[in-house]
């Protein structure tokens, strides 16, 4: 199939895009690096009737840090997270989830605003920035605001930004002492949409974890911040505890049958990934002796 006929602006700053935005409202889609919107454009699922591409705004791009967040342009591209010395010591999760994502093609023109205002629910940096307890900045006719990134994600290709706001970055705690990582994800083939997935951030102090954040992907109609994380903080993990929060998991998840996987394989992979990231973060040997018995 193709793309429904559409008009094309290109912007040539963040203001000239906010106006571009207010004069068309919620019949203009932005264009950053396309590699989301356009496939969805050829399926019909989305039929804008103009693009603003802001993919030229240099204003929009870089990797910084300042005042301990880790701040990222919205049209900073996925293969420079891959690259960043910044991404690798300060949020190496993101750095893990884009490894994971497409193929390199796409990585080297899709970017991590893109991603996130797709809000695509199988989309890996969802995911992450829920984990990592980031803000979302966005910008509109009368100024920013910052959205938690829990409560930027409404639905399938569904957030919080308005019509004529625009997102120009993402900023991220950088990890403090005692903090690990986890992410995986079960695909078919690697590249393709994931079937499940898990991105988590937690902070482990004696064998125990003191905070613990699951963000899982591709389990209902955006990423979810598990609750069941909840029964393992500040306790002692024992076997009878990890399989509670895993019942407590499969509760909370809401997937839907597709061509992939059926609701109950979702169920049953997304605890498995429950309990392989459990393990993982607590045999780290600089931060905890593992599970107890």
């Amino acid at each position: 199939m193709k793309a429904a006929a559409f008009a094309y602006a290109r912007a040539t700053s963040v203001v000239n895009a906010l106006e571009l935005l207010a004069a068309h409202g919620d019949k203009a889609k932005v264009l950053s690096g396309g590699q989301s919107l356009m496939p969805a454009m050829n399926l019909r699922l989305l039929s804008p009737d103009i693009l603003v591409d802001i993919g030229g705004l240099a204003e929009l791009r870089g990797i910084a840090v300042m005042a301990g967040v880790l701040v990222v342009g919205a049209l900073t591209r996925h293969v420079e997270l891959l690259r960043s010395t910044d991404v690798a010591l300060h949020a190496p999760l993101l750095r893990d989830a884009v490894a994971h994502v497409a193929h390199p093609a796409i990585r080297n023109r899709g970017t991590i605003g893109g991603s996130l205002a797709h809000a695509d629910p199988a989309s890996e940096l969802p995911a992450c920035v829920i984990a990592l307890d980031a803000m979302i900045v966005v910008r509109g006719p009368t100024g920013e605001r910052r959205i938690a990134a829990t409560e930027f994600f409404k639905g399938i290709y569904e957030t919080a930004l308005s019509p004529d706001e625009l997102l120009i970055a993402i900023e991220v705690p950088v990890a403090g002492q005692g903090s690990t990582f986890f992410f995986q994800e079960y695909a078919r083939r690697h590249g393709d949409y994931a079937v499940v997935g898990l991105a988590a951030r937690a902070i482990v102090a004696g064998g125990r974890f003191s905070d613990l954040r699951l963000g899982f992907f591709a389990v209902g109609d955006r990423p979810l911040l598990a609750a069941a994380a909840g029964k393992l903080i500040n306790a002692s993990v024992t076997p009878a505890l990890l399989a509670e929060a895993a019942t407590a998991l499969a509760a909370e998840l809401d997937p839907q049958e597709d061509q992939q996987a059926s609701p109950a394989m979702r169920r049953h992979l997304a605890t498995v990934l429950l309990r392989r990231c459990v393990a993982a973060l607590l045999a780290r040997p600089d931060l905890a002796a593992g599970m107890t018995g």
